[in-house]
């Protein structure tokens, strides 16, 4: 399986980080005393407590990885001024004669309803390196998007 690059704004660095220290040393400490204390009460097979908890653990495990990961292999930007579209920039273009905005972010702020897009995305590679004025087509499974560049910021 190929490493997926996972870009991360510098200010969410930290906040990860924090919020990786806290999920090992705190939420995994309290789920497992309450894993503990669920055991107590006997047959586990009919324990909705045990299971509970045994499912918030592996919750809390995989998030665990999920931010390990992302802390490990991510590539962490900066949002800079260019002349041309990067990781951090704000374009506003023409789709099919229709103004819009991507905003191309690291995978803790992607949200495609606010317009917040992964440079991995179809969109968003098809933008990387564009710069204003430029007139392409962005083809997607379903229909090619006719796309002009206004503004970059």
């Amino acid at each position: 399986m190929a490493l997926k690059t996972r870009y991360i704004n510098k200010k969410d660095l930290d906040k990860m980080a924090q919020e990786l220290e806290y999920l090992k040393n705190v939420t995994r400490k309290e789920i497992t005393k309450r894993i503990s204390s669920a055991r107590e009460h006997g047959d586990l097979s009919e324990n909705a407590e045990y299971a509970a908890a045994k499912e918030e653990q592996k919750l809390n495990d995989r998030k665990i990885g999920e931010l390990e990961y992302a802390l490990r292999f991510g590539v962490v930007y900066e949002t800079t001024k260019s002349n041309f579209v990067i990781l951090g920039s704000q374009v506003t273009l023409l789709v099919n004669n229709i103004k819009t905005v991507y905003h191309l972010v690291g995978f803790q702020d992607i949200d495609p309803s606010l317009g917040k897009i992964s440079p991995e995305s179809p969109i968003g590679k098809a933008l990387m390196g564009k710069a204003v004025n430029d007139v392409f087509e962005i083809v997607l499974p379903q229909t090619v998007l006719q796309c002009k560049i206004i503004k970059i910021d």
